[in-house]
């Protein structure tokens, strides 16, 4: 195997973690004027969309440890294109954290490491389990982002077009990984994902 294939996720690492990441899509909301919030409302909104920004680093350890062991082009190809989308994501949510005034979480490069793990663990598995493993995060991620449409004040339209963009691409990546071919997971291992998408929200909200 070329050395090239762990060279290359090393510096994407680096990358995600302590690079500006870019978006060559306009980002959702961003003509919309800022809304005025209550301190309480903007610490709610600083604080979920500090979640979902560590849920796009978690998204680019887990494509990139899947990409490392995926097998098939079309695979790969897919793979690739959906974290060029969270890249996007990723420049969105750290983009409205600066507007609002808020940082990123300070675990973000421990759920990198954890996630990475889990992607190359995935992808290990064969391709149709990595895909039936993208299936069931991006279902996961779909249902928890619309908890935060239901979360995040009303008057924050800018936070919200975000949200929702990233749903709606969420759900396409869930839709293109199955119809490749991607398994359903067993009970037990999607409980296992949800507990621990639990932890993250859970300390990233905060910390």
């Amino acid at each position: 195997m070329s050395v090239d294939r762990f060279i290359i996720p090393f510096d994407r690492a680096l990358r995600t973690l302590f690079s500006k990441p870019t978006s060559a899509r306009k980002m959702p909301g961003e003509d919309l004027p800022e809304a005025q919030m209550e301190d309480d409302e903007r610490q709610l909104a600083a604080g979920l969309m500090r979640v979902n920004h560590t849920g796009e680093i978690c998204a680019q350890a887990l494509y990139e440890g899947q990409l490392l062991a995926a097998r098939k082009p079309c695979v790969r190809d897919l793979l690739s294109r959906a974290a060029k989308e969270e890249t996007e994501h990723l420049a969105w949510t750290e983009r409205r954290l600066e507007e609002l005034g808020a940082r990123k979480s300070i675990l973000d490069p421990l759920f990198y490491l954890g996630s990475f793990a889990l992607g190359s663990m995935a992808g290990a598995l064969g391709d149709r389990w990595s895909l039936g493993f993208l299936v069931e995060t991006e279902r996961q991620v779909e249902q928890h982002l619309s908890s935060h449409l239901d979360r995040l004040p009303a008057a924050d339209s800018k936070s919200r077009a975000i949200v929702e963009q990233m749903r709606e691409d969420e759900v396409n990546h869930a839709l293109s990984a199955q119809s490749e071919g991607g398994v359903e997971l067993p009970l037990p291992i999607r409980l296992a994902m949800r507990a621990a998408s639990t932890v993250m929200t859970a300390t990233t909200r905060w910390i």
